[in-house]
């Protein structure tokens, strides 16, 4: 499709779906791009084919929304724990915006210009110092006049405050989506309560991402968007979740789970629970839905096809694929034939095929956050030593 040329308030005004994109550092880490640890987006510059690439698929599957490959890309956290960089942040964020808005011209797409939590403030560096992070990448993004703005994987609502403050300076639209859940942040507050801060603070769309499934991050947002309306306020909302199912998680989402991040395969979502996630967003009131960490391009083009109806076309990528598997008519079995039908897919109980496999982790409960000594952060490498505590440690919990 052409261009619109509509904003993204433009569109979410005229009550339009709008789709976000998916997981990059998670899909690239899969694809042999990004490194699992400091999850940081030097991609965008060292192998920007990788990058564009995926940004394309995403297009093609749906997306209306190119977030700038900038996720972790402040100074602070490109330096942390010795991970050694031949780009500078700047150069990374300029590469991620070009490619971004490179592939956004190539369809209906806006860019969006994304900042996320710090080790700043992890490390409890004063409010001036973590503006000070955020204004760095921010003057990157005006430089390459992004069309929003995005303050996105926050913890703790007063660092998302902090960066919706900074951001709402520019004037461009701001979106402020938290890693939260029903819980609220890791010191407790509710989402109700970080939505309407988060608000008032000047952000014109709210909601979650990251860190839980999809059934957890529309209840998380409706809670919100209760909070917000209670105030009297206006918002706009967003849900961009894991696709991964995490029924067993405590307030800390799936990063206490034993198998992050490398043995999370088991527990991710079928494009046929995509349908079920989109449906139950948009009935939520939410209409800028997208994904995070183990979203893959066939995940988007599910929620495309999930919310064609209210969108009034199908994705590019709806050509390879039949609606609720019409195009296993042409298969050769008879037996997979007969799966050519909506009742099947959409009742169909995946099995593991692992024996002995529980179907549910103890997830870690270190309970640490901002402000506590194990959550220091430091340019030098991790030390042996420092790794012994830690692993005698975790045989505790």
């Amino acid at each position: 499709m052409a261009s619109t040329n509509k904003g993204i308030l433009e569109r979410l005004d005229a009550g339009e779906v709008v789709i976000g994109d998916g997981g990059f550092v998670f899909a690239l880490e899969k694809r042999g791009y990004v490194k699992a640890g400091p999850w940081t987006p030097e991609a965008a510059a060292e192998h920007p084919e990788a990058v564009r690439q995926l940004h394309r698929e995403f297009l093609r599957a749906g997306s209306n929304v190119m977030q700038t490959f900038t996720f972790y890309a402040s100074d602070d956290k490109l330096e942390n724990r010795g991970n050694k960089l031949t780009f500078t942040g700047a150069q990374i964020n300029e590469a991620a915006c070009d490619l971004a808005r490179e592939v956004a011209n190539e369809g209906d797409a806006l860019v969006a210009g994304g900042v996320s939590q710090t080790p700043s403030y992890l490390s409890c560096k004063s409010e001036k110092e973590v503006k000070a992070t955020f204004k760095k990448q921010l003057d990157v993004f005006i430089k390459k006049n992004v069309d929003f703005l995005i303050a996105e994987y926050f913890e703790h609502v007063e660092e998302a405050v902090w960066a919706v403050e900074v951001l709402k300076e520019t004037g461009k639209p701001v979106a402020a989506s938290l890693c939260v859940g029903p819980e609220g942040d890791m010191h407790g507050v509710p989402p109700g309560e970080c939505a309407v801060r988060l608000v008032k603070a000047g952000a014109q769309i709210v909601g979650v991402n990251c860190h839980f499934d999809p059934l957890t991050c529309v209840k998380t947002v409706k809670m919100m968007k209760e909070g917000v309306e209670k105030a009297g306020l206006k918002a706009h909302y967003m849900v961009q979740p894991l696709a991964y199912h995490t029924p067993d998680c405590n307030c800390q989402g799936f990063i206490d789970l034993p198998e992050f991040p490398f043995g999370l395969e088991p527990r991710i979502l079928t494009r046929w629970d995509m349908h079920k996630y989109a449906r139950d967003a948009y009935n939520a009131g939410i209409r800028f839905i997208g994904g995070c960490c183990g979203f893959e391009p066939y995940h988007i083009r599910a929620v495309a096809e999930e919310l064609a109806p209210e969108r009034g076309f199908l994705p590019a990528a709806s050509e390879k694929h039949g609606t609720w598997g019409a195009g296993l008519e042409m298969h050769t079995k008879p037996w997979v034939r007969a799966r050519a039908r909506r009742d099947y897919w959409e009742n169909l109980k995946p099995a593991s095929g692992r024996p002995l496999c529980p179907s549910m982790s103890s997830p870690d409960g270190w309970g640490v956050t901002k402000g506590h000594a194990d959550l220091l952060q430091q340019k030098e490498a991790t030390t042996k030593d420092q790794l012994k505590q830690l692993f005698d440690r975790s045989k505790t919990h």
